[in-house]
């Protein structure tokens, strides 16, 4: 396995033998291969995933491919990180919560400016070798879904058009049957002995931390970690939608998708609506 040593042995002296007073020992390791970079990391496997279907390959489809290889390496590490903050705000553990949030927002910002380096790229290089991408499309993308399910936009529906592999269709319905991102905070404020129960609930609850902000510091800030994600997310998807009609225009998308028409759609999608709707009650008297 790449990043394994692998261990190569031969018989010990003696092994095997019927002369009088020889012991099996045993096999003896000859050599174990020094763990380096390459190896750990499995450069060459890495390297070996980048496969332009122009032919010949033209020159800007690798860099197509590289960008949303690395964004599918990132979703991977937002998953990751996101879980990790569940598990925190499970635990009553919101510094640590807010640790997560911190590299979170980090990836968010990554992902959005990744943006300009595709945009380096004119609409007509990336047509060059566009149908070669069709039936693909990024709204195939496994793992985008699975952080919109572990948000809460738990749709149903996206696995008819996904398309997924069986271990992802495991996956994302394992995502749909679990509790969310939003679903781990509401238990936290109940706990706390906030109301929950109703969105009319959730939006007095908020006001009733960002107003009284001094005796409720670590609330009021988590719930500022919460705005600054559902906002990163709204920000890279408006900028990914901008890059694609900057590339495309108005035509449909790979895969049979409405392109920049059925991207727009979602820039009205918010993890965390209350969290919105607790601004406009704001600004009479508060303490910030």
């Amino acid at each position: 396995m790449c990043g394994t040593p692998s261990v190569v042995t031969a018989p010990a002296p003696g092994v095997g033998s019927t002369c009088a007073g020889v012991r099996d020992i045993g096999p003896q390791v000859t050599h174990v291969p020094k763990l380096t970079y390459g190896s750990y990391l499995c450069i060459d496997d890495l390297l070996s995933l980048q496969r332009p279907r122009s032919d010949p390959p033209h020159h800007d489809e690798m860099l197509f491919i590289v960008i949303h290889q690395v964004y599918e390496l990132w979703f991977r590490q937002l998953l990751h990180e996101i879980e990790a903050a569940m598990r925190s705000l499970d635990a009553d553990d919101l510094l640590r919560a807010q640790k997560h949030f911190r590299r979170i927002h980090t990836i968010q910002r990554l992902l959005e400016q990744q943006v300009d380096i595709l945009e380096t790229m004119t609409p007509q290089e990336f047509n060059a070798f566009r149908s070669r991408l069709d039936p693909a499309s990024g709204f195939q993308s496994a793992q985008f879904r699975e952080i919109e399910f572990l948000c809460g936009a738990q749709k149903t529906a996206y696995l008819t058009f996904l398309e997924p592999t069986s271990d992802e269709r495991v996956r994302l319905e394992r995502r749909l049957a679990a509790p969310t991102l939003y679903d781990v905070l509401k238990a936290l404020l109940a706990r706390r002995g906030y109301a929950t129960q109703t969105s009319a609930d959730l939006v007095a609850s908020y006001k009733t931390i960002y107003e009284n902000a001094e005796q409720h510091y670590d609330l009021y800030l988590l719930l500022e970690d919460f705005i600054e994600f559902d906002e990163r997310f709204l920000l890279w998807r408006d900028r990914h939608i901008r890059m694609v009609e900057r590339m495309i225009g108005m035509k449909p998308g790979t895969g049979g998708s409405l392109g920049v028409a059925y991207l727009e759609k979602t820039l009205s999608k918010k993890f965390f609506p209350e969290l919105w709707a607790v601004r406009t009650e704001l600004g009479n008297g508060a303490a910030y």
